[in-house]
């Protein structure tokens, strides 16, 4: 184990974290001036303090977000070169499933192995499932005999149904490792729609070995494959404007970096050591298993002093993502309500202090919206409440005063947020193009309307997102269980009937803010109308949203060309999905037999 003060920040992390924390904090005072000035033309109130305060602390995180955008700009530190002899160490890919696609997820595997292969790695891959259903179970093992027969890996492929699934996924990798981990000094962990080439594999596994003290290394996945508009925006905004904002964490976090469960390799000695998850007293939501585990994860490794690093310059990890806004709040809900366990941690003994950082940041990036939501009910309270002006406040006067126009601080304060959400990717867009990143997307025109076109859809159901997460914090606040719902992987578009079914609730609050708006303080109404609109909009837009779009839209350089494992996986997926037997396998290999393990 080494000592937690290896972990301490140089002097160029500082630096970055100061800047970022003055700009955030400059930010968030300038707009609570703003709001402050113009609530006092009419009059001190007491939720006067209150408005202020909230829109310190939610202008506060949005500067914070533009900073590590605007952070992950500057010129890269130059890496020390690896000095690695070929490797030596056993290193084992973790699968962990839970009624999952047996198919999809199989036919990943099996490209994941090809390329591995391919890359002259010899790994492990466990599959640790979590299904209990029979009828689920035998699909998976009809899958996994289908994977073995297209790779010939009976010898180094296995298959394990654990009899119980405590501590869910993260309890599934804990039992692996506890029971064989020993065999393996390394780890790769990734989630049923993961892909990662053979090189990325083995670049990790460098790393892994040049550095003794490295515990954790976290890599960042594009998204493939995604159809819909809402999908595609996400997927070129990930490949776009992700790799940037990254870089900008890598700068803030130094050796104290995050973990996001997947796409990652931990060093199992180190994992073993320092990551026996608590389970938390009381009912969930607050209490019982630790849903967002891998946050916790990463800051135990940290509290032995272990290196938990991010690198976003590793190619070759990949993910999907939810094609649609419900399936996006659904996974939402999940994270919301991990994050707000992390409150009952944030006073753990011995973690470092950016681990305490890391955790109010996850929970604030959920009571921001209720912060948001509070801030405008009670703007419209306050204008409505407000008392009649006094035109005479002076006895004797001969000439009205009328009170000051807040519209100049209260557009002031309008386009600042607005700056603070897109100025950041105009900056990353302005980058790319001198820097030529462009000729991926498209070009500079194509990315130009891409950037433009993503942000207008993110501005219109940024309202929508936020009653959704508002709904999810008020849920574990009073004390309602999401529990852990099944991945909806590959779903296709929603009808307007179904969008309907799960929005109508925003639509009746936006209808009613909008009319009370209008009836009670009509000054406000056109302020109202970027939040109130999109919200009566929610069903067409959710819907809207999910249909198809084709790839000449939000352009990525995975689509311009195809990484190998991403079209070795749809080769195979699609042969499968028809019956078509295996290909011809792989016989550099010995054929073993497969492994399938209770």
């Amino acid at each position: 184990m080494t000592a937690q003060s290896d972990l301490l920040p140089d002097t160029a992390t500082v630096r970055t974290r100061s800047v970022a924390i003055v700009f955030a904090g400059a930010c968030a005072v300038g707009a609570c001036i703003l709001v402050a000035d113009a609530d006092l033309q009419d009059g001190f109130q007491v939720w006067d303090i209150f408005r202020a305060v909230l829109i310190l602390l939610t202008t506060g995180w949005l500067a914070w977000g533009a900073a590590l955008g605007l952070t992950g700009l500057l010129p890269k530190r130059p890496a020390a070169a690896l000095q690695v002899a070929s490797t030596t160490s056993s290193t084992v890919v973790l699968v962990p499933i839970c009624n999952e696609d047996p198919v999809a997820t199989f036919a990943r595997i099996a490209a994941m192995d090809r390329s591995i292969q391919a890359a002259g790695l010899h790994l492990d891959i466990v599959i640790l499932s979590d299904t209990r259903s029979a009828e689920n179970q035998s699909a998976e093992q009809a899958a996994f005999r289908m994977l073995i027969a297209e790779t010939s890996g009976g010898d180094h492929i296995y298959y394990r149904n654990r009899l119980e699934n405590h501590g869910r996924k993260a309890g599934n990798v804990e039992d692996f490792i506890r029971k064989s981990g020993g065999a393996y000094d390394y780890a790769v962990t990734l989630d049923a729609d993961s892909l990662m080439s053979g090189a990325a594999l083995g670049q990790m596994i460098q790393r892994m070995d040049a550095d003794p003290k490295l515990g954790l290394l976290q890599t960042l996945p594009q998204i493939t494959g995604a159809q819909s508009f809402f999908g595609r925006a996400m997927q070129f905004a990930a490949s776009f404007h992700g790799p940037v904002f990254t870089r900008g964490l890598e700068r803030m976090q130094g050796s104290v970096g995050p973990y996001w469960g997947h796409n990652a390799i931990i060093r199992i000695h180190a994992f073993a050591q320092s990551c026996k998850l608590p389970e938390l007293s009381g009912k969930p939501p607050f209490g019982g298993h630790i849903l967002s585990h891998d946050y916790v994860e990463a800051a135990l490794l940290a509290r032995n002093g272990w290196r938990v690093i991010a690198d976003s310059s590793i190619i070759g990890s990949y993910e999907e993502g939810p094609e649609n806004v419900l399936s996006y709040a659904k996974r939402d809900r999940r994270w919301c309500q991990g994050n707000l366990q992390h409150m009952r941690l944030l006073l753990a003994p011995g973690l470092a202090s950016w681990s305490r950082f890391v955790f109010v940041q996850g929970i604030f990036a959920y009571l921001v919206s209720v912060f948001w939501a509070v801030f405008l009910i009670s703007t419209i309270s306050g204008a409505i409440l407000a008392p009649e002006p006094d035109y005479f406040p002076n006895a004797y006067q001969l000439f009205p005063v009328f009170p000051s126009d807040r519209s100049r601080e209260i557009l002031a304060l309008a386009l600042g947020i607005i700056g603070l959400l897109i100025l950041p990717k105009f900056a990353i867009l302005l980058h790319a193009a001198v820097s030529g990143r462009t000729a991926g997307f498209g070009g500079i025109w194509r990315s130009l309307i891409s950037v433009v076109s993503e942000i207008l859809l993110t501005s219109a159901l940024a309202p929508i997102m936020l009653a959704y997460q508002t709904r999810a914090v008020l849920q574990v606040l009073s004390r309602q269980d999401g529990g852990w719902p099944a991945n909806a992987r590959g779903e296709g578009a929603l009808t307007q009937t179904e969008a309907a079914r799960s929005s109508y609730w925003i639509v009746m609050i936006g209808t009613i803010s909008l009319g009370s708006t209008w009836l009670l303080a009509p000054t406000l109404l056109v302020w109202l109308l970027p939040v109130t609109l999109p919200m009566i909009a929610a069903p067409l837009l959710i819907s809207w949203s999910s249909k198809p779009l084709g790839p000449q839209h939000f352009t990525t350089p995975a689509e311009r060309e195809v990484p190998a494992v991403v079209a070795a996986y749809r080769d195979i997926h699609t042969r499968w999905r028809i019956g078509l037997a295996p290909a011809e396998p792989n016989t550099d290999r010995p054929t073993g037999t497969a492994h399938v393990t209770i």
